[in-house]
């Protein structure tokens, strides 16, 4: 619904939500022409992130409320996942040594905003484009300083964590949060591992399931998950286990 003609900037400020990316396409929705817009930019109203995105004066944008206008405006597929989901679903009870960047994962064919990639925000956003699980499956919605945002459920999380291990997240340190997700729906992480396409991730997760005695282990139908054939070396060098056919580093399989 486009807002009152008279006093369309103060009606315009009062409904841009604190922290949001204003986008062309939320601006035209509320029947903010191109023209209002560089009205709004020279009086110093509003200030450009980039082509299209917009803040508003006297407000910071944040990287939550750029993920919104993406999701919510611009129908971009992203999505919170790996360890950042989980961390918003309280499941990293312990201290990093680093901050924790933000997993932000899209298909391969969706494009991110060249404002959102060169914005200087205040957590470090890291982009993962994939394909290794179909977008809508094992989704859940969080709401984070107000917006509500598309986030992995924590059932596909652990796996984007094992996507993304040993390269860019530590194999321990992935292990040290999977022993705490004593919660996984045995129905739900059946069904991510049967549609899943990456041998190493399903493997990975079953060894550490099982070494982590998890209670959704015992539920698991191993004869539905297609765990490919051959060994899989994750670490060279490293220690071989049979059971997943994997070579694993030894502080993992060490690990107690």
């Amino acid at each position: 619904m486009s807002l009152p003609k008279r006093n369309r900037i103060q009606h315009l400020l009062a409904n841009w939500p604190s922290g949001m990316v204003a986008t062309t396409a939320w601006l035209n929705s509320l029947g903010i022409s191109k023209q209002l817009v560089q009205k709004y930019l020279d009086s110093g109203w509003v200030s450009a992130l980039g082509k299209g995105a917009y803040c508003k004066h006297g407000d910071q944008s944040s990287i939550w409320g750029a993920c919104f206008a993406m999701q919510a405006h611009l129908k971009v597929p992203i999505h919170i996942g790996a360890l950042s989901a989980l961390e918003l679903k309280g499941f990293s009870h312990y201290v990093r040594v680093t901050p924790t960047p933000i997993y932000i994962f899209t298909d391969l064919k969706s494009n991110i905003p060249l404002w959102f990639k060169k914005t200087n925000w205040k957590i470090e956003p890291r982009i993962i484009s994939t394909t290794f699980l179909p977008i809508e499956a094992g989704m859940t919605k969080h709401t984070i300083e107000g917006f509500e945002l598309n986030i992995s459920s924590p059932e596909r999380a652990i796996l984007e964590m094992l996507y993304l291990a040993p390269k860019h997240l530590d194999l321990v340190e992935t292990y040290q949060v999977l022993e705490g997700l004593q919660t996984l729906r045995p129905i739900l992480m059946q069904e991510l591992l049967q549609q899943r396409n990456s041998i190493k991730v399903k493997r990975l997760f079953l060894f550490m399931a099982k070494k982590a005695q998890l209670p959704v282990f015992p539920h698991l139908n191993l004869n539905t998950v297609n765990l490919g054939s051959g060994v899989r070396t994750i670490t060279p060098e490293g220690v071989y286990d049979a059971t997943f056919g994997l070579i694993l580093p030894k502080e993992l399989m060490n690990y107690d």
